[in-house]
């Protein structure tokens, strides 16, 4: 089977190219000399694990953002596209995996939010687009009154309401970022109807997913993208689920050294059956198990929407509606508050440290001590002596380079910000530390200290549970390795048997098998 982009290319069906783009953004290169091409009347999969480039990709062509250098051709003709108004003007339509509904209007007040049919000019049409709506929603399957309001609708009815948006500006090109994510089998299979009825009416499809089973199936040509390049286009007719993984993670599996002269100690973190309901049926978190040792690092590997931060959310307390039991070192914590579970000794590093875990207003010491301040109390007052000694004491430990502490945490780097929120979590002096995406959008530098800290506590006996979308950390980090997709614990290997294909090809479980695990469980039970 071929590796390369080997005579897949017919000029003739090409109706948009993507010639040698480059998108740089301050301190790393997103796309590098991406070529790529969408096909008339064609489901064109692009795929590639997070951070690959896909998203930047699709923003360029969708008229969000622009190239730093290359070019689009469009019909034969370069094209440059300012905004995604314009690009919707040349008949280039996205539906983002996000949804960008408002939940206080109805369906047909979505559909055609700023692009409203008018008579004269003047008042809405609001009978012509009801009747406009109810076509689409009739084509989508959906037995639905166009005034429907869109929060009275369960996520998967949402997502194809985001679908009907596109359909309703009659897209030449229409991006399906990871347009199943939150779709019912059923659902899916009105939704691969729809895409196979546009195709018989020569529109292209740029279609986004991680489900590689879904890819093949309702693919015609696949691209693949890794670290901001282009590994492979082929028919899709001509590749399997093997051809897919080697693009996306490289022919080589690399063999990570890991921390060696210590055991693991007793169980400290027991989930059984931990749930959480998502809005409209189903589960974000679907009945997961698991279990955390001391002295273990356990990583969790899984796309997005897989569950993994909310998962986490789960066990530090973060949502009343979970259920299932969560025991910290024998401590059942079920019930009781986020600062209790914190005081028992668990603690989460999130993934957004900007939004969920810095005050930018405060010092770098400040965000530090936030979550330790009873223990540097005298009496009503912080001992500014204890303080500075555990501020300077941690970043010395962490390596942190801070001109001086009583500076704003905003004025600190990424990599140096990640340290202040794990500092701040160590203070707490846990049992467990939960770190979500723990190197996200630091520099290599700064994500080798980062590795070298999670070893070396370890070995002090903490236990570890992060959450990452990269396989080489994964591999690099874990004792075991946990694969999520769809809310469930999809594979389990530890470390030293566990292969990238294996890890891939268990994160792309879909929603089908999925809920053939769930019944399985059903039935042992």
């Amino acid at each position: 089977m071929s590796d390369g982009a080997d005579a897949v290319v017919s000029h003739d069906d090409v109706i948009l190219s993507v010639e040698a783009v480059t998108k740089v953004y301050p301190g790393t290169t997103a796309l590098k000399e991406v070529s790529f091409v969408v096909h008339r009347a064609a489901v064109n999969v692009l795929v590639g694990e997070n951070g690959a480039g896909k998203s930047t990709l699709m923003r360029i062509i969708a008229g969000a953002e622009q190239p730093t250098s290359g070019r689009l051709v469009l019909d034969g003709a370069p094209i440059e596209l300012a905004d995604s108004a314009q690009a919707l003007r040349h008949g280039i339509g996205i539906v983002h995996q996000e949804l960008n509904l408002f939940p206080n209007l109805s369906i047909a007040e979505n559909v055609f939010l700023g692009r409203e049919m008018t008579r004269g000019r003047i008042h809405i049409d609001a009978n012509t687009q009801r009747t406009k709506v109810r076509a689409l929603l009739e084509r989508l399957e959906l037995d639905l009154s166009p005034d429907t309001l869109v929060e009275e609708l369960p996520i998967g009815q949402q997502q194809l309401i985001e679908i009907a948006k596109a359909l309703a500006q009659d897209a030449r090109i229409l991006i399906l970022d990871e347009p199943t994510s939150a779709l019912s089998a059923a659902e899916v299979e009105v939704l691969f109807r729809v895409i196979a009825d546009l195709k018989s009416h020569g529109v292209a499809i740029v279609y986004i997913s991680h489900r590689l089973e879904e890819l093949i199936r309702i693919g015609d040509y696949i691209t693949v993208l890794r670290d901001g390049r282009i590994t492979g286009h082929q028919r899709m007719a001509r590749v399997d689920v093997r051809w897919i993984v080697q693009q996306m993670v490289g022919r080589e599996t690399r063999d990570f050294a890991r921390p060696v002269g210590h055991e693991r100690g007793a169980e400290v973190l027991g989930v059984r059956a931990l749930s959480l309901p998502k809005k409209g049926g189903g589960y974000l978190v679907d009945h997961v198990s698991l279990t955390l040792h001391a002295g273990e690092i356990v990583g969790i590997y899984g796309l997005m929407g897989a569950g993994r931060s909310e998962l986490f959310e789960c066990i530090l307390g973060c949502h009343a509606e979970a259920e299932g039991e969560v025991v910290l070192a024998g401590k059942p914590l079920s019930g009781r508050a986020i600062a209790e579970r914190v005081a028992e000794g668990v603690t989460l590093i999130p993934e957004d440290r900007k939004a969920d875990a810095l005050l930018p207003i405060l010092s770098i010491g400040s965000n530090m001590t936030l979550s330790s301040l009873r223990t540097l109390a005298r009496g009503f007052d912080i001992d500014p002596k204890h303080e500075q000694s555990r501020i300077t004491r941690y970043i010395g430990e962490l390596a942190m380079k801070v001109a001086d502490w009583r500076l704003p945490v905003s004025s600190l780097s990424g990599g140096n910000q990640q340290k202040v929120v794990i500092a701040r979590a160590l203070m707490t002096t846990p049992k467990v530390l939960l770190m979500d995406e723990p190197s996200r959008g630091i520099d290599v530098g700064a994500k080798a200290d980062i590795f070298k800290v999670m070893r070396e506590l370890s070995v002090k006996g903490l236990g570890i549970l992060f959450a990452t979308s990269d396989l080489e950390e994964v591999m690099a980090l874990s004792d075991r390795i946990l694969v999520m997709s769809s809310g469930r614990v999809t594979a389990e290997f530890e470390a030293a048997e566990a292969t990238q294909h294996d890890i891939v090809a268990a994160s792309a479980v879909g929603r089908r098998a999925a809920a053939s695990l769930h019944e399985t469980d059903a039935v042992r039970a």
